[in-house]
């Protein structure tokens, strides 16, 4: 009986950390569970036969190289872009540091192939710039390099948000001894800098490495004849109706995406990178010296230039007749956009402001049980809680496809299909901020409150949902954006009903309708905005670009 003390203790403990352990293991477990079965389904139970095709086709295995090859490429390139930003903008004293943030988060916003369709309309067989300016009929920007221009661009704001972070945490001193002791500016950056920043640097490629493989959106418009795993198994599994096929080509992207997740845990974790030793201010000594602060501004901001070029493009797409064929300026596409689109603009806008405080919400709650309270399983609960950042979004879609088509939980066509992806899959994104503002609260300070005699909930609602109210929204923010812009798990999911804005956006794109995809966008960036504007209203800062 002694090993159940603890429930006796604190019976709401062992009731909540059981409610969310089922939960998970219904909408998170239960679906991955489903996959992995169809795919290994055979002549025996759990035979592998899917997989020996896989890897006996030549044509699949090279959806898995191109996969691996694309997501190496487009992490590297972004971490390089993405530490470069965040350099610029954490060590260097440039008039234009806030343009640049504001460069370097702008991505995030964005419906996840917008740059994909701007890249077209520039640079595409009709394209302005290749056809119009320079007259080229043979250039093509379909295939690996428009893949790794567009996903780089995209991507690098996750390395730029990770390594900014960790640069800003690092004390100058340490530099300034190092400077002290006669190393050089170079010397400095190789032998203190760049060390203590290897945390960001390891977890910003990881990141963008999982979600390079894991992309549907962007491969799906201009991936041409450069097959990838994400895409495949899409088409194996609505289009040509081989789902044991299909689930197994997106399960295997669950092997290379948790596996670089592990390793960055392990990596970081093994490893003591601290420079915060309880002084009680921090500075950032500037280290580039004038020609190097010159290359570095000049490299961004030819990088904030196509950024900016990309999305005056899709800016001047929503006004133009026929893109590619008629550039008169026209409003005609609005009235097209209006008849065919609003209906998933209202169900983009409903499921996403339903998930959002639901899934932010219990993010912190589970945040508040695994940084404040101890019970057994917590290690698991954490795990199980963010196996999610680790999957697929076609893992994740098809999935909740196979699990929630029949009785009991009959979901299939329904806006709660959606919902239910929406919460579970991006929750962690919550529960990792609300964790990171907890640990920097002294539990003291919950401990006085309680002495008082405030009860539990009391002291949660009065003295600790107060103190990270910025996180919870931040992480608010974030679950919206990641609703609003979802599309590789969502276009399983959606119905003639309850459509949703992107799989909108990707159908207009494939009937190359590219005036009424922009305007899309465009809508879609707006409710983002607005959505951002109520909760820096609500927050005194923008939860995004804050630094």
């Amino acid at each position: 009986m002694s090993s159940f003390g603890w429930i006796r203790r604190d019976p709401s403990i062992a009731i909540s950390s059981t409610i969310i352990f089922i939960l998970i293991a219904i909408f998170v477990l239960y679906p991955v569970y489903c996959s992995l079965q169809l795919s290994t389904s055979g002549a025996d139970f759990w035979s592998f036969p899917t997989y020996r095709y896989v890897f006996e086709k030549p044509w699949l295995r090279r959806s898995l190289w191109n996969s691996l090859l694309l997501g190496i490429t487009t992490a590297s390139i972004s971490s390089i872009i993405g530490f470069i930003f965040a350099f610029v903008c954490v060590r260097v004293q440039t008039p234009a540091k806030n343009m640049f943030r504001f460069m370097a988060t702008l991505p995030i916003i964005s419906p996840p192939f917008m740059l994909t369709l701007s890249m077209i309309l520039l640079f595409g067989k009709s394209g302005f710039i290749t056809n119009e300016l320079l007259g080229l009929e043979n250039f093509d920007i379909y295939g690996f390099p428009g893949l790794v221009v567009v996903q780089s661009i995209s991507m690098f704001p996750i390395a730029y948000l990770t390594i900014s972070g960790v640069l800003l945490g690092i004390d100058s001193s340490i530099e300034d001894a190092a400077a002290n002791l006669g190393a050089g500016g170079w010397k400095v950056f190789r032998s203190v800098t760049l060390p203590l920043a290897t945390p960001g640097v390891i977890a910003s490629w990881l990141l963008v490495f999982v979600t390079s493989l894991a992309d549907f959106a962007n491969p799906m418009i201009l991936a041409g004849k450069f097959d990838v795993l994400s895409v495949q198994a899409y088409l194996q599994f609505t289009g040509m109706g081989n789902l044991p096929l299909g689930a197994a080509l997106s399960n295997l992207l669950l092997i290379p995406c948790i596996t670089a997740y592990l390793f960055q845990r392990y990596y970081v974790g093994r490893k003591s990178y601290v420079s915060i030793t309880g002084k009680p201010k921090l500075y950032h000594r500037e280290m580039a010296s004038t020609s190097v602060k010159c290359l570095l501004v000049f490299f961004i901001s030819l990088i904030s230039l196509f950024i900016i070029l990309l999305y005056v493009t899709v800016l001047a797409g929503c006004f133009t007749k026929s893109w590619g064929i008629d550039y008169r300026f026209s409003l005609e596409n609005f009235a097209y956009v209006w008849d065919v689109g609003w209906e998933s603009i209202r169900s983009t806008v409903l499921i996403s402001s339903i998930a959002t405080p639901i899934a932010g919400t219990a993010g912190v709650f589970i945040a508040f049980l695994l940084v404040r309270k101890k019970f057994p399983g917590k290690l698991a609960l954490e795990i199980a809680c963010l196996l999610p950042f680790a999957l697929p979004g076609t893992t994740f879609g098809i999935g909740y496809a196979l699990a929630f088509n029949q009785p009991p939980l009959l979901l299939t066509g329904t806006a709660s299909i959606i919902i239910l992806s929406f919460i579970f899959r991006h929750m962690p994104a919550g529960m990792e901020a609300a964790k990171a503002s907890l640990q920097q609260i002294d539990p003291a300070i919950d401990e006085a409150a309680r002495n008082l005699g405030a009860s539990p909930v009391r002291s949660f609602k009065d003295v600790t949902l107060p103190l990270i109210k910025p996180a919870w929204f931040t992480g608010m923010a974030y679950v919206f954006v990641h609703c609003m812009t979802a599309v590789s798990a969502v276009i399983f999911l959606v119905s003639a009903k309850w459509n949703h804005m992107t799989v909108l956006i990707l159908a207009q794109t494939e009937i190359l309708r590219f005036s009424a995809a922009s305007i899309l966008c465009l809508i879609l960036i707006l409710i983002v905005l607005a959505a951002f504007a109520i909760i820096k209203l609500l927050l005194g800062k923008s939860p995004i670009t804050s630094s």
